[in-house]
């Protein structure tokens, strides 16, 4: 299996790629095109802020790049989000893989929540195989203060003020708001299904 995590000015690498040693897969981490593109299948971790790691994929040719990938992608949070088609953190418009528009927990107006959501929370409606041995309302470690919509793309769903989108898949491309890598063995499972269970 030739596994590469994308290696950009937002990533959370070192966690991604100590969860895959704990269940014995190797990956590659880099930004060469040529590798990215080779690959059986391909992770876009992220932690950070939208439009400078929009600037940053852009200047790289990465956004086409990732745009274009036929193999199974899987975007963990920030990721997720920049395969969506717009982002309110910063006015930034992302890659458009995702019909989603992804928007700050405060335009809700409820001054009591507390933004960013950090912690753990349960993931429910689970969809597609990314979730198979996964029970319903298992928890996950989260920390965002933005978030995806629901839409014709949502594949589980978690409650933080509303409902939102905590996993997106359309085609090859699947993506997690919570961080599987610290998301304990629930974590491990997912992490699990898309190497071997996704294709």
């Amino acid at each position: 299996m030739n596994l590469v995590v994308i290696k950009y000015n937002a990533g959370n690498i070192q966690s991604v790629r100590y969860a895959l040693e704990r269940i014995g897969a190797e990956a590659l981490v880099t930004d060469d095109i040529e590798a990215i593109q080779s690959a059986d299948k391909v992770i876009f971790p992220g932690v950070g802020e939208a439009s400078s790691a929009m600037g940053y994929l852009k200047e790289r040719k990465l956004d086409t790049v990732i745009r274009n990938l036929k193999q199974p992608v899987l975007g963990i949070c920030l990721g997720m989000q920049l395969m969506c088609k717009y982002s309110e953190e910063n006015n930034t418009d992302c890659l458009g893989i995702f019909d989603e528009e992804v928007k700050w927990f405060k335009r809700l107006g409820d001054t009591t929540v507390k933004v960013p959501q950090i912690g753990w929370n349960n993931i429910y409606d689970l969809q597609t195989p990314l979730f198979t041995q996964v029970p319903q309302n298992s928890y996950c470690y989260f920390v965002h203060g933005y978030y995806a919509a629901l839409g014709k793309h949502t594949i589980a769903t978690t409650d933080y003020v509303q409902p939102y989108s905590s996993a997106l898949h359309k085609d090859n491309f699947y993506g997690t708001q919570f961080h599987p890598e610290k998301s304990a063995a629930v974590g491990e499972q997912i992490l699990k299904n898309f190497i071997t269970l996704i294709h």
